[in-house]
């Protein structure tokens, strides 16, 4: 998995800082998650196929979320695009979207597929042969969602030399491979554990903003990989997170730590602030392994 950060700001872009938007590579898949003011820019910048991006996730209908997408799906129209874009997103989008393309005469020549979300309790919005993607509710001043993205069982390895030995004809490997015993040529089981191995362990990443501190999603985000957590205010203003309906650093720590994360991601830094590592200092009194977003950044995971 890779996740590049597209922007991860609050509030309003500036010269030098964007809103919110991420792209997540995961099992061939290019997901944007958010879609702030200019993200297609940013989308040229990583070097991004524009023609890669199939699905598009956005968490509520605040504007730094959001207000970049009908901009992105117009140049797609302008690059003659054929292939169809689903956009998962709150109820109304569709609307909004749709109200702004039929304004303009700006109608796409390729299908835009809205699945529009209204509910309150964790939902599979996505599912392949390798990937799946679930709702995470989160508690903001309008309907929102985070995204939990999941890599499914990888297939197991072929210890060659148990295989050759057991006699196992080839025609039986893809087989082994999805876990399966099998009957070699003699007539004999083989158990699968004896002439396998498993294969890497699959892989999450959780996306989370703009939430308020909420406990409620630790069970849904339970020993994920990564999780990118909201962070916009530090302890000297936390007063302001509960009024906003956001979180402090150390909250999103203490979350990552109920929910026993592999790695901690902070951002959605309010703009009021210019040194990102105080964020990172504060986090890290509560939860040990803490990176810090930044526009540009791009995360191995």
């Amino acid at each position: 998995m890779k996740l590049n950060i597209l922007g991860c700001y609050s509030a309003t872009p500036r010269a030098f800082t964007n809103p919110t938007a991420q792209v997540l590579e995961i099992n061939n898949h290019i997901f944007l998650i958010d879609c702030g003011e200019g993200t297609q820019v940013e989308i040229r910048r990583h070097k991004i196929k524009f023609n890669r991006i199939k699905h598009v996730f956005i968490s509520h209908l605040h504007g730094d979320h959001f207000f970049g997408l009908v901009g992105l799906i117009s140049t797609f129209r302008l690059l003659t695009r054929e292939a169809d874009l689903h956009i998962y997103g709150p109820k109304g989008l569709k609307e909004i979207i749709t109200l702004q393309l039929k304004l303009s005469k700006s109608w796409t020549n390729y299908q835009l597929i809205f699945h529009e979300l209204t509910n309150t309790s964790s939902e599979i919005i996505f599912e392949d042969e390798k990937v799946e993607v679930h709702t995470i509710p989160l508690d903001h001043r309008v309907y929102t969602n985070g995204f939990l993205f999941k890599e499914k069982e990888h297939e197991r390895k072929l210890d060659m030399n148990a295989v050759l030995n057991t006699n196992i004809d080839i025609a039986y490997y893809r087989k082994l491979k999805q876990g399966f015993d099998v009957v070699n040529e003699d007539g004999i089981t083989i158990k699968n554990e004896t002439v396998t191995h498993a294969g890497p362990t699959p892989k999450s990443y959780a996306f989370c903003s703009d939430t308020a501190y909420n406990e409620a999603i630790v069970p849904i985000i339970k020993d994920v990989t990564v999780l990118y957590h909201e962070s916009t205010f530090l302890e000297k203003h936390a007063k302001l997170a509960p009024k906003t309906k956001h979180s402090t650093a150390i909250e999103a720590a203490k979350i990552a730590k109920m929910a026993n994360v592999g790695t901690l991601i902070l951002g959605h830094y309010s703009t009021r602030y210019d040194d990102l590592n105080a964020f990172k200092t504060e986090a890290e009194t509560c939860f040990g392994t803490v990176e810090l977003a930044n526009d540009g950044k791009v995360f191995e995971l």
